[in-house]
């Protein structure tokens, strides 16, 4: 099936209550890791693009690495800028072709957050791509941008409905209790207030911060609105652990390839495991044809 508009793919999720994974990737490996995966489950993804990896390697570069390990797909795959903090930023990624863009202006006052997005959110439906907003803070660390947890707020039904109102956004990041990183005690989402604003803003919702989350948290989330599920720091351990297994057991290896190689067969079983918790695996046969929308 190859690319398709993140609107159509977490619209179909939030219809058919799965969730989609939106799975960061850092380098060749790691993207080869979330297409098998995919194709082995036969499930929609995301692939995101996050700050850290933009600062490294490039945003053009990742694009066209991501583009070419997906060029003959056969699950649905969106491309996801994941928090920029510019509108020069995800103003650029949209002219690369990313077929999902978030603008996370969570650290600016409402009004100016609001203008932004919504500058993002008409262009991004002009073109039929998706976009993602973020109302309240999410605390840990995510590519170098951190929120305390002191600074971390549970979004308001009423500002998530204002936000909405004003941005008219494709689909919306919440705080509910997640955290970026690996949490130090098993969190607790409010899923109470994910059921009143999901119920009052009637569009899909974005997880932030599901790494290491409880699989019957997830899902009960999933019920209750959520379609986008972001995975980062869980698949970054699976992928170093299995580089240290490698040379565990072969302490002159230099073969890079085959280091390289063990860490993305360990992260690639991550990512399943993730696919099958959030309900997706087989849902790629799903999509209509005339979902089969492909983003150049």
């Amino acid at each position: 099936m190859g690319f398709i508009s993140g609107k159509v793919m977490l619209e179909h999720a939030y219809e058919n209550q799965y969730g989609v994974g939106a799975f960061s990737a850092h380098n060749a490996e790691t993207i080869m890791a979330i297409i098998e995966a995919a194709e082995e489950m036969n499930a929609p993804i995301m692939i995101q693009v996050g700050q850290k990896v933009i600062q490294t390697i490039g945003m053009e570069p990742m694009k066209q690495l991501i583009d070419y390990y997906a060029k003959e797909v056969q699950v649905p795959v969106a491309i996801h800028l994941d928090h920029s903090r510019s509108l020069e930023q995800t103003s650029r990624a949209i002219q690369l072709g990313f077929q999902s863009v978030m603008f996370d202006g969570s650290a600016l006052e409402f009004d100016e957050n609001s203008r932004i997005m919504r500058i993002v959110s008409e262009t991004a439906k002009s073109l039929g791509i998706g976009s993602e907003g973020e109302i309240g803070k999410i605390g840990g660390t995510e590519d170098d941008i951190t929120v305390d947890e002191k600074d971390a707020l549970i979004t308001s039904v009423e500002e998530a409905v204002a936000f909405v109102e004003a941005t008219d956004v494709d689909y919306l990041a919440i705080s509910i209790g997640t955290a970026h990183g690996i949490y130090k005690a098993t969190p607790n989402l409010r899923l109470d207030r994910l059921d009143e604003i999901s119920k009052a803003v009637r569009r899909p919702i974005v997880l932030h911060g599901g790494s290491d989350v409880p699989d019957e948290q997830v899902q009960r989330a999933i019920e209750l609105g959520v379609a986008k599920i972001n995975v980062d720091t869980e698949l970054r351990q699976a992928f170093t652990r299995g580089v240290q297994e490698y040379w565990a057991e072969n302490p002159e290896g230099i073969v890079i390839a085959d280091s390289l190689g063990a860490g993305k067969n360990k992260m690639k079983e991550k990512v399943k495991e993730k696919i099958r918790a959030f309900g997706s695996e087989g849902k790629a046969a799903s999509f209509a044809k005339k979902e089969n929308i492909v983003m150049i």
